[in-house]
């Protein structure tokens, strides 16, 4: 007796996963080409290369889904069970800063940088904890039907974000030609391991807004296919809030002899 099998092209036939993942492991290779390799014009034509496939295969894919695809609505759980793996990174890296504080706490005052300054870390609370503000009466707004009010509020929640990065790189930079360089201390191997972690996840989470605004933009996404922006407003809002336990941990007690 033969068993009818039902097949789904749609899902058997998508060319934009694996473009997406080849800009993934292009991201890598050029890193190690710029960095540890030494060769930064190939670093930099990787680069390029990596951010056209995934713009290329991340607005495909996300459109494919929007006109083809079937939302199950499992989005946020997804993405509340992938923040839980987040924390364990977290956690990680704030248990070596406390085993480094606690080991080297007689001579932690000589770490600490004379540049550090605790009043930028305010204003990139401020700058980060406005963008979910903003993000919110974005989703408010895409709720009551307004598209372009919703569209306001997720580019400001962008450029908040993107001014946070900017601020952060321009603080290490300050910092690194003060002598205080990763791998100068334990306090500064700790300092730039919290926070470049979690600006790593920022940039993510920018990186996540940029197909979520083209799929509200263009109108794909509906009242009803909403699961994308509250996966996104929810990955979001664990950023902002690590921010808090980041900045306690390497401004306000790293910065306290």
């Amino acid at each position: 007796m033969t068993q009818a099998v039902t097949h789904h092209p749609e899902h058997e036939t998508s060319p934009w996963p694996l473009l997406t993942g080849m800009g993934v492991l292009l991201s890598a290779l050029a890193l190690l080409a710029y960095f540890p390799w030494r060769m930064p014009l190939l670093g930099v034509v990787l680069g390029g290369a990596m951010l056209a496939l995934l713009a290329v295969g991340i607005s495909g894919w996300a459109r494919e889904f929007f006109t083809r695809g079937t939302e199950a609505g499992l989005g946020p759980v997804a993405v509340a069970a992938f923040i839980v793996s987040e924390v364990i990174i977290f956690g990680t890296l704030f248990a070596a800063f406390w085993l480094g504080r606690i080991d080297h706490a007689e001579q932690w005052a000589s770490f600490i940088p004379a540049n550090l300054d605790l009043k930028l870390a305010l204003w990139l609370t401020v700058i980060l904890w406005a963008s979910s503000a903003t993000i919110v009466l974005a989703g408010r707004a895409f709720e009551r039907g307004n598209r372009a009010a919703s569209q306001f509020w997720l580019v400001a929640t962008f450029a908040l974000g993107l001014l946070f990065v900017v601020l952060h790189l321009n603080e290490w930079s300050h910092l690194a030609a003060g002598g205080f360089r990763l791998g100068t201390n334990i306090y500064a191997t700790t300092f730039y391991g919290l926070t470049g972690v979690h600006t790593a996840h920022v940039v993510v989470g920018l990186a996540i807004q940029l197909p979520l605004f083209g799929v509200l933009a263009s109108g794909l996404m509906t009242q009803g296919r909403a699961t994308f922006f509250r996966g996104a407003s929810l990955y979001w809002h664990f950023v902002d809030i690590m921010w808090i336990m980041v900045a306690l941990n390497a401004y306000v007690i790293g910065g306290t002899p």
